[in-house]
């Protein structure tokens, strides 16, 4: 009975108060603020999937990062990447989307930065692909079971 009488009270709050969208609507609209790239260990994928991909990706791969709100489209969920492949971890494709040699369509503009340059700024190329190697095998360890 009490939970009922609890339902009610809510509905009722609810239906007073209106959905919180109404009130969100005056609220400002997230931006993202851009910052110069922090190196971070070259072989360290935890520490770099944090520092350059966790703001959209989320510290879990799943797309809910603290910027996502500020972003056009979504960020994907990066546990679903072998899911959607059939199974199998598609490694070079991914790859590629970090490099930045492959845009991704549901990014729409290349809203994810081009990781393979900023790399390269940092140390030089054979650091790069060291990067991009280990993030792709993190990646690849985030995959949903």
């Amino acid at each position: 009975m009490q939970s009922l009488r609890l339902s009610y009270l809510l509905l009722g709050l609810a239906l007073t108060f209106g959905p919180a969208a109404v009130y969100a609507q005056d609220a400002p609209k997230p931006t993202i603020k851009t910052v110069p790239v922090r190196p971070t260990q070259i072989l360290d994928a935890k520490g770099m999937f944090r520092e350059y991909c966790a703001v959209c990706h989320g510290d879990e791969g799943k797309g809910n990062g603290p910027a996502a709100d500020a972003l056009k489209k979504a960020p994907a969920d990066l546990t679903q990447i072998a899911r959607k492949n059939g199974g199998t971890f598609p490694k070079v494709r991914v790859m590629r989307v970090i490099d930045g040699a492959d845009v991704i369509a549901a990014h729409g503009s290349r809203a994810m930065p081009v990781w393979g340059n900023i790399f390269r700024s940092l140390e030089g190329s054979s650091s790069e692909s060291l990067r991009v190697n280990a993030l792709m095998e993190y990646i690849g360890n985030l995959q949903a079971k």
